[in-house]
């Protein structure tokens, strides 16, 4: 490398004008004279006419105008912009009175306007209004002495105990009711036994099980069951909801047929271009959601409910409710600053809570194969408190964790505006869409090879139908039945879920979507399947999200390396515990 320190630090005159050329003190250190940081000189300009004058005046008033008077602006803004929602919501109501002769429905219509602004202006009301302005006195006055008047009562030993046994006895009288004359419902409470038991036994560390966060986490996941699976009313709304998404990740296939054109994309129905592209486009969502904050936001409010009801830490409370909407890795993005500090327990919950869903940028690939969007939705809300309660039973809390209920942060912004977000988010899509047909591609070709290799050993014995699939449906029969299966489709099942362990969920959705087409499962065979293959359970998957973790924390990648065999299994238990609830709480009747 050629120049001393005289010449490190040079200018060069450009025919353009001055240019002042100088490297930078990183550049200095290292003795590095090939990046150059170049300084553009400001062009001096003085306003010549009255014309060019009045402009720039005008100019310099309105920008120093708008910096002084930016709150009294950004007001005056929020104004006219609810000005316009109530005006539109007001024609469209006078339209709907004078010239419509549709129904009023909450999910269709004028009645999704009603639902959605009745959504959006009660949370604007609550947060802005009745907590800025009324927040410390309800915690004042109203619950500081609720807490007075019963904070005696849990000093008492048999208190929690006794609250406990009035729950159990409430979920009982509640089964005992809703299964009469069909008392086969209740199986899956086999399955949820067996699953807890198997738990216990396994535990890391027995005595130290916090009961509390176990149970108040499958109370949860029950509660959220009734809502959404059992109440006809919550399951229309998730129905709704999920015809919603359903509807919204279907437009990412008009760019798809943009561009690939519409015989490969609607007509032919290509797997590779009518529907993974659509993570292209949620993908870029999840970005700008993430630049503008809203996402995290959500998140944070969810997570503190959660660590509320559950007395987990705000970083296990976060990762198990970002889960629901969020992708493994991306999830991790939320509680980043925390991981060296966390514990191995709070570790093992972000690794089983990564396990047991799946992101919300790859449903439409699951809704494209024959999955109920109902169901996945569902699946994916219940496996929050499930994750906490099924995870912190394997791997109870030993040590004081360094993360305070106060200090969790917001994930710093990559991005200095929407557009590069949405940009950025898009690109990213490419990485997830190549992996999927990357991963898609050689495990279905090596379960080809397996089944090849095992129909050839079958049948120098006399059965060359052996296969994988055959192999691992007669594993599974046994929790099949005990999840709520008929007893002749246990093995159809069985099969589905040793696919997905072993290989991925995308191969056992496809083999699901094609055991549909073919009228081989009953419908409360196709619940337990969605919801025991909703999750990321299969060696691909585990070592993504512990590549990602690690990258994040190296510190921490001894402690990951120990739990992640037990967090894949509680993953797996947490599927199954989403699928024996469903079962249990699904009515007869109601499939589909």
């Amino acid at each position: 490398m050629e120049g001393s320190s005289e010449t490190r630090k040079r200018s060069v005159k450009a025919d353009a004008g001055d240019v002042a050329v100088e490297l930078t003190d990183v550049q200095k250190k290292n003795g590095d004279t090939n990046g150059m940081e170049i300084m553009h000189e400001k062009l001096e300009y003085v306003p010549s006419g009255w014309f060019e004058k009045t402009m720039s005046n005008i100019g310099s008033s309105t920008e120093t105008f708008v910096k002084e008077n930016s709150s009294a602006m950004k007001v005056i803004l929020i104004f006219i912009l609810n000005g316009i929602v109530i005006g539109f919501f007001f024609g469209c109501l006078y339209y709907w009175l004078n010239y419509s002769n549709e129904p009023l429905e909450l999910c269709y219509g004028f009645g999704s306007l009603i639902a959605f602004l009745s959504i959006v202006y009660f949370f604007i009301i609550y947060f802005q209004i009745v907590k800025r302005f009324f927040g410390k006195w309800f915690e004042r006055v109203i619950w500081n002495r609720i807490e007075e008047a019963t904070s005696p009562l849990w000093k008492f030993v048999w208190f929690p105990w006794l609250i406990s046994a009035a729950t159990l006895a409430a979920i009982g009288v509640f089964l005992y009711f809703d299964t009469r004359g069909a008392t086969d419902r209740l199986t899956p409470l086999i399955a949820m036994a067996f699953l807890l038991f198997v738990g216990f036994i396994f535990s890391a560390h027995p005595g130290r099980v916090n009961f509390r966060t176990v149970l108040m986490g499958l109370l949860i996941q029950f509660l959220f069951g009734l809502i959404f699976i059992r109440w006809d009313t919550g399951r229309l709304a998730l129905q709704c909801f999920s015809n919603k998404v359903a509807t919204f990740l279907s437009y990412g296939v008009d760019g798809a047929a943009f561009v690939f054109g519409d015989l490969l994309v609607r007509t032919e129905g290509v797997f590779a271009f009518s529907t993974l592209p659509v993570i292209f486009f949620f993908s870029m969502l999840v970005e700008v959601l993430f630049f503008w904050g809203a996402l995290q936001w959500f998140c944070l409010k969810l997570g503190h409910l959660l660590r509320a009801a559950t007395n987990t830490t705000v970083c296990e409370s976060v990762i198990a409710v970002g889960n629901i909407f969020l992708g493994m890795s991306e999830s991790i993005l939320l509680v980043k600053p925390y991981l060296p500090l966390l514990t191995p327990s709070e570790l093992h919950v972000i690794l089983s809570s990564g396990f047991a869903t799946v992101s919300g940028t790859i449903l439409a690939a699951y809704i494209g194969f024959g999955a109920e969007p109902a169901h996945l939705v569902t699946a994916s809300v219940m496996s929050a408190p499930a994750a906490i309660c099924y995870s912190k039973l394997l791997m109870p809390e030993t040590r004081r964790s360094l993360t305070r209920v106060d200090n969790i942060q917001q994930v710093e912004r990559q991005d200095q505006s929407a557009l590069s977000a949405a940009t950025r988010g898009a690109t990213n899509g490419i990485a997830l869409v190549l992996n999927i047909i990357a991963n898609l591609v050689a495990f279905v070709a090596a379960v080809a090879f397996f089944n090849g290799v095992l129909s050839y050993c079958g049948g120098l014995l006399g059965n060359p139908d052996l296969n994988l699939e055959w192999i691992l449906g007669k594993v599974f029969i046994p929790l099949c039945w005990m999840m709520g299966v008929p007893w002749e489709e246990c093995e159809l099942v069985g099969s589905l879920i040793g696919l997905k362990t072993v290989v991925n969920e995308f191969v056992a959705y496809q083999r699901m979507g094609e055991m549909k087409k073919e009228g081989l499962l009953s419908g409360r065979s196709e619940l337990v399947a969605t919801y025991a293959l909703c999750g990321f359970t299969n060696p691909s998957s585990a070592g993504i999200m512990i590549g990602a973790v690690a990258a994040m924390a190296p510190q921490q990648r001894e402690t990951l390396s120990s739990l992640a065999l037990r967090a894949f299994f509680a993953g797996c238990g947490i599927c199954f515990l989403n699928a024996s609830v469903a079962a249990l709480l699904m009515p007869e009747g109601s499939f589909g």
